[in-house]
């Protein structure tokens, strides 16, 4: 067991982790019970410890731990003791210890990981999912359906769900005529190839065991029509969106290219890398020795994974489509469905599936590896090609995972020169590389940067925190929505790289039509507000009750104003009327990704942050 001595130096070298919560003294609460409950349940994460009697020193600049006494000692762990018996549905044993730091009395309290027989513990009052949590990164996080899928090895698989509006006569023959190829080539001798069309998709899990009529989701996914997937499932689709520049425009509608598709899986993938393959820069490299040469670029191989682990990964709950943007720099894969494998584990062997049944059939075609170690294939194809590794963010408020993926060469002749602005502050090699994506991203994350330069997290954290003490980053938010972006002397540069040739922009460039920056200052006045609103609305606005009850009407609202333009919550809440916790709560988070979505998604705590109509 851990000294509170060894816990204070972990808190104040990398802040709290996936295996360390701070508690201050007076915090024996809920808060507790919840981090007791995701340390038991959290799978290969072997526990953690809470420190209570750590406060937090507000007035530093970076998170600094003080101890502080907890009181009587006795009392404290025969409360602690006393809940962990009677809040779960099963009782948990936590080990303690009172130690002295700084002539203060702290507690330090280990829990165990349960076994998986015992899983997943949670608050008898509150029941399932909602009464367990998970330890994602820093923080504890209420389970959900898909969560429980870890737990649960019997639980039906939501991809084996039978869509009862569907029969045989929606499944594409062609779909099933390339399974049977791409199975071919990777086992010639397979039992399945000698089945009918109706056997193969009943041993495959696509057909109503029972009734032998009716789909399944998974059925309707890889083999199903067209037709028939716009008739069950509108929502369900990839587009591919062309983006001129480095970010997200404001109004969009007018900027971007974008190609909606859809179709069985096997197909849609092949398609998807196509057309993304086709509008990718490409260079061409003799080595010294060779008579021809070769291309550079982002390896095909790559590419092709990671579209495959979106096709299989995400979550057919959502009715919202995987969007892949392609920036002039950079591409970013956008997949409704967070990771059911931690984030601290992201890359490490090991797979955690959320559609089985569909995964089954990309594993039995070569399509995809089978032992979760996608995306370090992926992180070795991209270094072998001289390109940037990618870095992944797992969103489980706004439940969506997201992909980045640099496009131009990394530590380029060009970035060598912009990085001797920096030659006298003698950072090491993640650093320089950290700079470079704040560049070209806006932001880095903790984990983005342990995953950039492959470093366990109280390194990440000393060279993030070195890199803003030297004041060329700053770092914004807390705990896990912590980021950090250009500091005061961070040196910015003109277009340094272009990746493709000017004939793929084929959007006219027009620069009055866009401000160079579309963030402004947000508007505090009601009055100034609603003159920007037109006068419908501002109707509709006024004949809101004081006490509206009905949902539906101001989640229309809602929408109708960010159509108008991004605003933030603050101006929403004068909008409206209504208390900004409350409005977040309601209607702002139930709403995203369905109805509105973030200005700035790749960095959901953003200052600037604003809201718009999807």
């Amino acid at each position: 067991m851990r000294s509170a001595k060894e816990l204070f130096e972990e808190l104040n070298t990398q802040d709290e982790s996936a295996t360390l919560e701070a508690k201050g003294a007076h915090e024996l609460g809920r808060t507790v019970w919840e981090s007791v409950c995701s340390f038991s349940n959290e799978p290969n994460l072997d526990g953690g410890y809470i420190l209570i009697g750590a406060a937090k020193d507000e007035q530093s600049l970076f998170p600094t731990y003080i101890a502080e006494d907890i009181g009587d000692t006795d009392k404290i762990q025969s409360d602690l003791a006393t809940q962990c018996n009677s809040v779960f549905n099963i009782p948990v044993r936590p080990l303690m210890k009172i130690e002295q730091v700084n002539g203060k009395n702290v507690m330090v309290v280990r829990i165990e990981e349960l076994a998986t027989s015992q899983k997943p513990i949670y608050f008898k009052k509150d029941g399932l999912p909602k009464g367990a949590y998970r330890r994602i990164g820093p923080t504890d996080h209420k389970c959900n359906e898909d969560d429980l899928r870890i737990f649960y090895s019997d639980t039906e698989d939501y991809d084996k769900t039978v869509i009862k509006r569907t029969s045989l006569q929606d499944i594409d023959e062609k779909a099933i005529e390339q399974y049977k190829n791409l199975r071919t080539k990777v086992n010639p001798s397979a039992e399945e190839l000698t089945y009918s069309d109706e056997e193969l998709l009943l041993a495959l899990g696509c057909l109503d065991v029972e009734t032998r009529k009716h789909l399944t989701l998974a059925g309707l996914l890889l083999f199903g029509s067209r037709a028939a997937q716009r008739r069950e499932l509108p929502m369900v689709r990839c587009d591919y969106i062309r983006v001129p520049g480095k970010e997200w425009i404001k109004d969009p509608d007018e900027r971007f290219r974008t190609i909606d598709m859809r179709g069985p899986l096997i197909n849609l993938m092949y398609r998807l890398v196509d057309e993304i393959n086709a509008d990718l820069p490409k260079g061409f490299k003799l080595q010294e020795g060779d008579l021809q040469a070769g291309t550079s670029g982002l390896p095909i191989k790559a590419l092709r994974e990671i579209v495959v682990n979106a096709l299989m990964h995400r979550s057919y709950r959502e009715h919202s489509p995987i969007q892949l943007i392609r920036y002039d720099n950079r591409l970013e894969i956008r997949n409704p469905g967070y990771s059911l494998k931690n984030e601290e584990l992201l890359g490490e062997p090991g797979s955690t599936t959320r559609n089985p049944t569909v995964a089954a059939v990309f594993h039995e075609t070569n399509l995809a590896e089978t032992k979760g170690s996608g995306i370090r294939a992926v992180r070795k194809l991209l270094r072998l090609a001289e390109l940037a590794p990618p870095t992944f963010d797992s969103d489980r408020l706004n439940n969506q995972f997201t992909t980045h993926l640099l496009l131009h060469h990394f530590l380029s002749e060009a970035d060598l020169i912009w990085l001797k602005n920096y030659e006298k502050l003698k950072l090491n090699d993640a650093q320089k590389q950290a700079l470079i994506m704040v560049r070209e991203l806006g932001a880095i994350t903790n984990p983005s940067y342990r995953q950039l330069s492959d470093m366990d997290s109280p390194q990440a954290s000393r060279d993030l925190r070195q890199l803003c003490e030297l004041e060329v980053l700053t770092k914004k938010g807390k705990k896990k929505g912590a980021y950090y972006i250009a500091g005061s002397e961070f040196i910015t540069e003109p277009e340094a790289t272009n990746t493709e040739p000017q004939t793929l922009n084929t959007e006219p460039q027009n620069p009055n039509t866009e401000p160079q920056n579309p963030i402004t200052e947000p508007l505090k006045n009601k009055l100034e507000l609603l003159e920007l609103l037109p006068t419908k609305i501002v109707g509709s606005l006024e004949t809101l009750k004081a006490r509206e009850s009905d949902k539906e009407k101001i989640s229309d609202l809602i929408v109708a104003i960010c159509k108008v333009q991004p605003f933030n919550l603050s101006e929403l809440a004068l909008i409206l009327n209504k208390n900004e916790n409350y409005l977040s709560r309601e209607y702002l988070k139930p709403m995203l990704g369905k109805k509105i979505e973030y200005l700035f998604p790749d960095v959901i705590n953003h200052p600037e942050q604003k809201y718009k109509a999807r």
